[in-house]
């Protein structure tokens, strides 16, 4: 009995990723028509139609996803298979990383300088994306491990902790909350500038407030850049990481900060990976690196 090979799995889960066939074979660096025989060879050994092609699009048959979701699972096994052995040597080879906005422009300025002269060896892939699509990429085996906030409702990953990440209220120099001597909910969740849907950082901040109208009435902005430049024009206030207050964000600008009251205003900013990968110990170790290049 012939059995599907490794290599046309790969290709039929990148044509499922990309819905293309040029940019799926751009993605396994082979030529297009290699994908497509890849794709045709597959289908006559497993007898099933498992794409629908058309000039203007690619779709997948009922039983072609099913197939997909196998390949992917049976890619991540090999891909674990391959990975035993390796876990107990030097922090080196090809790793794929991931990271969330509101922690890849505060941590990567200092982390990769530190990783490039202490692990020469390790080649990192850095993927920058919400919490929601690193999940994605963490369980179907596109990424190594990514550094997550905390809380977020990720399944079936183990993680390590990096840091503790407290919350700041951010408001202009002249605002009326800068003489209150004690902060009050009122002097800023009528107010708040918050990011869109998808980031966690929003929803922490959400969490915080423990108001449901709240979502629907607040202003936001898409980066942290630009909701410190709305407080920096007096339009609202903002919750800020810490850690980007002290990668000097508000450099320049008439804006302040003050902690919250509540001790638990903080995230947990964690290093996570697929629970049961065989690299586990890797990761353990990589999250050890981190914390100290931090320093």
């Amino acid at each position: 009995m012939t059995l599907p090979s490794l290599k046309q799995l790969r290709y039929l889960v990148h044509l499922h990723e990309h819905r293309n066939f040029s940019r799926a074979a751009a993605a396994c660096n082979v030529t297009q028509a290699a994908l497509s025989s890849g794709i045709q060879e597959l289908e006559s050994l497993l007898r099933l139609r498992l794409v629908e092609r058309t000039r203007r699009m690619v779709a997948f048959t009922a039983v072609g996803e099913q197939v997909v979701e196998k390949a992917r699972e049976l890619l991540r096994v090999a891909q674990d298979l391959g990975n035993i052995g390796h876990g107990e040597g030097p922090l080196a080879g090809m790793l794929r990383l991931g990271i969330i906005p509101t922690v890849g422009p505060y941590l990567l300025p200092r982390l990769l300088p530190k990783f490039a002269s202490s692990y020469p060896l390790l080649e990192l892939h850095v993927r920058e994306e919400f919490s929601a699509n690193l999940c994605a990429a963490l369980s179907h085996g596109e990424l190594d491990c990514a550094i997550l906030a905390l809380p977020y409702p990720c399944t079936a990953l183990d993680y390590d902790a990096l840091f503790d990440d407290p919350l700041m209220l951010a408001f202009h120099m002249e605002d009326p909350v800068s003489g209150h001597a004690t902060l009050q909910e009122a002097d800023w969740t009528e107010r708040l500038l918050l990011l869109p849907d998808g980031h966690c950082l929003r929803d922490h901040a959400l969490a915080l407030c423990g108001r449901a109208d709240l979502q629907r009435q607040a202003m936001s902005a898409a980066t942290l850049q630009t909701l410190v430049h709305l407080v920096d024009n007096r339009l609202g206030v903002t919750l800020l990481p810490e850690m980007a207050v002290q990668a000097g964000l508000l450099h320049g600008l008439h804006v302040t900060t003050r902690p919250l009251p509540d001790p638990e205003a903080k995230r947990r900013i964690v290093l996570a990976w697929r629970s049961g990968a065989a690299l586990s110990t890797t990761y353990q170790r990589l999250a050890q690196a981190i914390r100290e290049a931090r320093h």
